[in-house]
């Protein structure tokens, strides 16, 4: 039967010791340990709110969220995952602030984190950019803090870069882990990330990269597929390779759909710009060429439009094992006939997944939470032990 104390024997077995007081920047930075103690801290704050049981553990104190691309469930997870811990969150709307005149990176970290414990950002867009201005972001109030300006350090937290999506990724395996029955039942089994069309342009990479990054460190067998022309960065199918070596499992590659949905446990169908044509939109955008910007967007249109068969069909997920894969996306899906005409998944297929996909989503503000958690508290698991003997009900 769940309890708390079971989460709190199992924090005290894991060596976590190095995320206090840090950031969280990608996946493969963090130990085996700490991932098992986020995703463990995630499931102790889901249990708590579930019973409820308050989760406060700031009196005060501001979460600063900054989106440099459109998101939903990133920032509502973000603002509850703040909310459920007791702090306030500001959104920093770069056109409304002093940036907009010059004001550098160092300054404007400085400036908003007087009395902020976490900041989230998305950066996603531009090849080299997003997490590159992130590390900007935390090395200056690293600075700040040293220098005696700000009283605190606070947590940066990456809600995705051009690189990795830490927060989605660690939600999927989560939910992953919940629906195989425990991280002992991962090894094995078949992961297919493949690409899947899309009539819009310049997704970015880091879904697929963060999948692979991170499913690899299970001992699962994870297949890699895309159409010729939409490579993913190659220092991430590294880092695969890496983890797979270490783990017992695998990370191959295929230009077939079909070959990499054969016999999967888990579909991830999502679409990607290639990698050359995400550094040549950063050259671009570099430069001021918004001409050459729309330009490259039409080719790339143009492209997604000669694999319009690779879509996650009903045909499809029967090749599957037993013909009853899990399905995940991060959301939201191009849906053939529902939200495109045609698109990355048969709207019969998301209609039968759907349930299953909004509790992958559902773990998002856990997953966020216990990545603040661990940042800013030294002994996480003696504080989960007194709010359990406070006791204090989260709704009266």
């Amino acid at each position: 039967m769940e309890t708390l104390q079971m989460y709190i024997d199992k924090l005290n077995k894991l060596n976590f010791k190095e995320m206090y007081q840090n950031d969280f920047f990608l996946t493969w930075e963090k130990t085996d340990d700490e991932l098992e103690a986020v995703f463990t801290v995630a499931d102790a704050l889901r249990y708590m709110r579930k019973n409820n049981i308050s989760t406060k553990v700031f009196e005060s104190g501001l979460g600063i969220s900054l989106f440099r691309d459109n998101s939903t469930r990133t920032r509502f997870s973000f603002a509850s995952a703040c909310n459920l811990l007791g702090l306030e969150v500001q959104d920093l709307d770069e056109g409304k602030s002093q940036i907009a005149h010059g004001e550098t990176v160092r300054e404007t970290a400085n400036m908003i984190s007087f009395m902020a414990d976490v900041i989230g950002i998305r950066d996603d867009m531009y090849i080299g950019k997003g997490n590159a201005y992130m590390h900007n972001v935390s090395n200056a109030v690293r600075e700040g803090y040293q220098d005696g300006v700000l009283e605190q350090i606070p947590t940066l937290v990456n809600l995705q870069c051009d690189i990795d999506h830490p927060t989605q990724c660690m939600a999927d395996m989560l939910h992953v882990i919940h629906e195989f029955g425990g991280v002992e039942n991962l090894k094995g089994k078949k992961v297919a990330m493949s690409w899947a069309y899309s009539p819009s342009y310049g997704k970015p990479l880091s879904v697929p990269q963060g999948v692979i990054g991170l499913m690899t460190r299970f001992g699962m067998d994870v297949v890699l597929a895309h159409p010729e022309g939409y490579e993913i960065m190659p220092e991430c199918e590294e880092v695969a390779r890496k983890n797979a070596t270490a783990t017992g499992g695998s990370f191959t590659k295929t230009n077939n759909m079909a070959e990499a949905f054969k016999d999967a446990d888990i579909v991830y169908p999502k679409s990607w710009a290639p990698f050359a044509a995400m550094e040549k939109r950063t050259d671009l955008y570099g430069n001021g060429d918004f001409d050459g910007i729309n330009k490259l967007e039409k080719e790339l249109l143009a492209q997604n439009a000669t694999h319009k068969d690779w879509t996650c069909s009903e045909e499809l997920m029967k090749s599957t094992k037993d013909g009853k894969a899990l399905y995940l996306h991060c959301l939201p899906a191009d849906i053939s006939g529902v939200s495109c005409e045609e698109g990355e998944v048969d709207g019969s297929v998301f209609d039968r997944y759907r349930t299953p996909l909004y509790k992958q989503a559902s773990f998002k503000p856990y997953v966020i939470a216990a990545m603040i958690f661990l940042a800013k508290f030294a002994d996480p698991a003696a504080l989960l032990k007194r709010l359990e003997d406070e006791a204090k009900p989260r709704k009266r």
